[in-house]
């Protein structure tokens, strides 16, 4: 999803109210910075379990997390077998602030 015309605003704003989203979504912005133990190539995205290692929560709390901000359409999954990796959704970001700094 490049944009984010199909997600409810308010639904979006509820999903970054939550501050390990946030923290998530911060993160993944400097993925070499704060993911340094992944084994895969962090262009691919960063592998759930490496959330995991760096936040504490159990892992079906890191992936509702996770799954929360797929479905408001700010990041993006990449499954290679039984992984998936996550990756911020820069132009739906960008679509979604600008339009909220025309709508304030």
């Amino acid at each position: 999803m490049d944009d984010i015309s199909s997600i409810d605003h308010v639904d979006i704003l509820k999903v970054l109210a939550h501050p390990t989203r946030l923290e998530f979504l911060n993160w993944m912005r400097e993925p070499e910075k704060h993911f340094t133990s992944q084994l895969h190539p962090l262009e691919m995205g960063i592998c759930s379990q490496q959330f995991e290692k760096r936040c504490g929560l159990s892992q079906s709390t890191v992936s509702a997390h996770l799954a929360a901000l797929a479905r408001a359409g700010l990041v993006e999954i990449s499954r290679v077998g039984q992984w998936s990796f996550y990756r911020r959704n820069e132009p739906a970001i960008q679509a979604f602030l600008s339009e909220l700094k025309d709508r304030l």
